[in-house]
């Protein structure tokens, strides 16, 4: 059945949905930090929607009671809804990219952005005990033990 009453109900819907969620809902605007940083939001978007109808006579009758060819009248509703959750922020500045998440997962998110730097730091203070020991052994030091 062309133009009927509910594509333009699925219409309006759909179009304003697409109004309100667009892809500076999941991605925020970018913001700048007086020290350089960019900070950039990020948002987990969820919607939906709902719509129905139906053509009703008034005194209760059905389709074949009114007669072919009669228009019955038109009655719908519809309905929708719209959550933006903010998830994490990116932080872009001096040379590194990191992701700072909100949620309460966050703390594995954070120890696999910490590792890198933290297996650098551990391999330093390895070698530097490492030649602090070649030296003393160098010099006929010995520190019982060490």
């Amino acid at each position: 059945m062309a133009g009927h009453p509910i594509e333009g109900l699925m219409t309006t819907i759909m179009t304003n949905l697409k109004d309100m969620v667009n892809v500076n809902a999941v991605v925020g605007d970018p913001v700048d930090t007086p020290d350089g940083n960019v900070i950039i939001p990020v948002s987990r978007v969820t919607f939906g929607f709902a719509a129905g109808g139906g053509e009703y006579l008034s005194n209760g009758g059905t389709e074949e009671s009114a007669g072919e060819g009669v228009q019955l009248p038109f009655g719908g509703g519809s309905g929708a809804g719209v959550t933006v959750n903010p998830v994490a922020f990116l932080v872009v500045g001096h040379g590194s990219v990191r992701l700072l998440t909100i949620d309460a997962g966050g703390l594995l998110d954070r120890l696999i952005d910490v590792a890198p730097s933290l297996i650098s730091q551990l391999q330093g203070a390895v070698s530097g005990e490492r030649r602090g020991r070649e030296a003393r052994a160098g010099a006929g030091v010995d520190r019982g033990g060490e």
